[in-house]
Formats: C-alpha cells, sequence, structure tokens
C-alpha cells in the first residue's frame, strides 16, 4: 500500500517567498500542495480559516502570509501593518492548533532586532532594545507570531518553528518604481538607463553602508530544511523562548558593491553617482547565522549569480512592471 501523501499549507503562496516555498515542495515526493489564494480564504476572518484547517487535515504548515511594503508603505499605515499581520499569524496558528497540526514554521524579518543590536545580530537579542521606529508595528506583529509559536510549544508541546531571513530578493520580487526594495529598485533603475542610453545613474546615499542579501531559492530551502530537523535536534540549539533561526548568508556588501555589480550583470555602461545629499541609513544590518549552519544548512546561490537569477526572470515579465 502506497503511503499516503503528506498534505502542506503554504500560506501566502503567490508572494515571492510563498511562491519559491512552493517550487521547492513541488520537487520532493510524498507532498500534496495545499493552496487557496485571498479570493479563496480570507486569512483576516477567524472562522473561515478555522473551517479551512477542520476540512482539509493539513499535516504541516508553512506561514509566509504577510502584509509587507518598505519604508513608505510602514510609515503610512501602520495600523494596517500590525492589524493585518497580527490578524494572520493568530488566526492561523490557533486554528491549525485547534486542527491538531504538529508541524508549522513562521516566517518573520530580521527588523525584530532592536535597531542598534551588535553586529552580527544574534537571535539573543531579540527584545533586548528599541526597533526602528519606521517599521516598529510590522516588527511588533512578528515578534508576537514568534511568540506565539513559543506558547503552544510551552502549553501544548507543538513543533511550531520560526526562521528571521535577511533581505531577499529573487523571482515574483515586488519591481515597482516607487515602493520596492533596494535590489529591484536598482536593477529596474540601471535596465531603464540602459535602454535609454543615460549616461549616469544615481544612488542615494554615500554608498558606505552594508547589507546582506540572499536569493528566494535559497530561503525557500532552509525553510524546507528547518521545518523538518528532528525536534530533538532542533531544541538542541535554540531554547524554550528563544527558539527562532535566523537565515541569511552571514556576509554583506557596501551598496556601491551591490550597484558596480548590478550594472555588470545589467549591463549598464555609464557612470554611478552616489548622492551624499541623501540618507545612508543603518551603518550595517548583518545576520549571525551560526545555528543554522550547526544545525545543517548554510546557503549556495552568491550574489551575483543570484542577481543575474532575477535579471534573467526580470526580463522574462518586465510587460509586468510596465506603467
Amino acid at each position: 500500500m502506497a503511503a499516503t501523501a503528506k498534505r502542506v499549507f503554504v500560506a501566502g503562496h503567490n508572494g515571492m517567498v510563498g511562491s519559491a516555498i512552493v517550487r521547492q515542495l513541488q520537487s520532493q515526493p510524498g507532498i500534496e500542495l495545499v493552496l487557496r489564494s485571498r479570493s479563496e480564504l480570507n486569512l483576516l476572518n477567524q472562522a473561515d480559516v478555522q473551517a479551512f484547517f477542520a476540512a482539509e487535515k493539513i499535516d504541516q504548515v508553512y506561514l509566509a502570509a504577510a502584509k509587507v511594503g518598505g519604508i513608505v508603505a510602514n510609515n503610512t499605515y501602520p495600523a494596517e501593518f500590525i492589524y493585518e499581520n497580527l490578524m494572520i499569524e493568530c488566526n492561523i496558528i490557533h486554528a491549525a492548533h485547534l486542527a491538531g497540526v504538529n508541524d508549522l514554521l513562521f516566517l518573520g524579518s530580521s527588523c525584530i532586532y532592536p535597531k542598534l543590536a551588535e553586529q552580527p545580530m544574534q537571535e539573543s537579542a531579540l527584545l533586548t532594545g528599541r526597533l526602528e521606529p519606521t517599521n516598529e508595528p510590522y516588527a511588533i506583529a512578528k515578534i508576537a507570531g514568534i511568540k506565539l509559536c513559543e506558547s503552544y510549544n510551552r502549553q501544548y508541546g507543538r513543533h511550531y518553528r520560526s526562521v528571521m531571513p535577511t533581505n531577499l530578493y529573487g523571482e515574483n520580487d515586488n519591481f515597482h518604481p516607487a515602493n520596492s526594495h533596494v535590489i529591484p529598485a536598482m536593477m529596474r533603475r540601471f535596465h531603464e538607463a540602459k535602454l535609454a542610453g543615460t549616461p549616469e545613474v544615481v544612488v542615494w546615499g554615500t554608498g558606505k553602508p552594508m547589507r546582506e542579501f540572499l536569493h528566494v531559492d535559497d530561503m525557500a530551502a532552509a525553510s524546507v530544511f528547518v521545518a523538518n530537523v528532528d525536534q530533538a535536534t532542533y531544541e538542541s540549539y535554540t531554547a524554550e523562548m528563544l527558539s527562532h533561526i535566523n537565515v541569511g548568508t552571514g556576509k554583506d556588501c557596501t551598496i556601491a558593491e551591490l550597484a558596480h555589480t548590478m550594472a555588470e550583470v545589467v549591463g549598464y555602461q555609464g557612470d554611478i553617482v552616489f548622492d551624499t545629499t541623501k540618507p545612508d541609513g543603518t551603518p550595517r544590518k548583518l545576520m549571525d547565522v551560526d545555528t543554522l549552519k550547526k544545525l545543517g544548512w548554510s546557503y549556495s546561490i552568491e550574489l551575483q549569480q543570484g542577481l543575474q537569477m532575477t535579471y534573467d526572470w526580470f526580463l522574462a515579465h518586465q510587460d509586468d512592471f510596465r506603467g
């Protein structure tokens, strides 16, 4: 008799991270994916989420659904960012518990750490200082998600885990000219400058701040790895009230280095100018990934390779980003 397939629900499967997790799981045998679009399942509605879990007999959950955005969106809509993210987390984690789901992976963000956290940021830095004010509502929601998982583990013996990724990029990223993150924004700017023959591209700031970047396919691989690590092994590297795990490369580059690499990948041959009248932001944001390495996982896609993969995808889908 054939073994029963594991029914896996990926919440947020249309987003950049969720879609990468789906691709990762599709390559593995014995998995039956359970996917619902926003129109099919409103994750903000507690009754709908509980009815879904009661009916679908889910074995494992990847909680990648979230309301996300850049600094402008976070500053403009702080109430939506804290409310929607809290509701999504509470509804899914509680409904999974009620339905007897023992395995769940919650995806957070590196913004959970204090604004002035020592670099590289270790998991133990959580709740040791003030958050960055511009995205504090979002960060508070993500911290609550970690603590939800830990609380259900403590009280009910669940295996609910959390991973905190560094800056992500790759396929299905947001390339909007006004509200995208640094890599897609820079990629689009260099691409359009190349097409227009623009003699120079202006990059905000001095170019000196350092940032860490992880390709979303590596993030998906790490997520599936962490979700399926043996429980005893997982607990040997985490603590009861400090159970989240950082995911990143453990190395960073300057914004200037990123810009020059981007120009090379895109094929832009003009000048790169840094507008030093514009703010730099935090000098450095780097994740300590020792816990993940000790568990047995490390990244495989180097930045230039990942940027080339992303640019190839962008070129194939650029009609979607016009306007």
